[in-house]
């Protein structure tokens, strides 16, 4: 489904039934981000499926998609280089495994290992 219509989970779109009840609950708990201290972290480097290029992933974060994409930009910044950040996935286009166990280190996140 695009962004553009993402609906219901149960796939309803309309309904001409005067007898049904809408039960579907749209407030899912909010999903918080675990402290840095907390975050087991795994950096490795991966080739897999990208035509032999190296990406550097992390894996691991739990936490929102924002903050999940905020660390993914502040480590592709420091990087220069390009990538992305989805499903608990960060992934930096290089090999740049030893760099960020280094920073993420600093910035707090004690448990990374590679």
């Amino acid at each position: 489904m695009s962004k553009k219509h993402q609906g219901r989970a149960d796939g309803l779109v309309y309904s001409t039934n005067q007898d049904y009840y809408n039960n579907f609950d749209d407030n899912e708990p909010a999903q918080e981000t675990a402290p840095k201290d907390k975050q087991k972290l795994r950096v490795k480097l991966d080739s897999k499926q990208r035509a032999g290029k190296l990406v550097t992933l992390v894996e691991g974060f739990s936490g929102t998609t924002e903050d999940l994409e905020a660390l993914g930009k502040q480590l592709k910044t420091k990087c220069g280089a390009g990538g992305s950040a989805k499903d608990g996935l960060i992934i930096v286009q290089g090999d740049y495994k030893e760099k960020i166990i280094a920073w993420l280190k600093d910035w707090g996140y004690t448990l990374t290992k590679g």
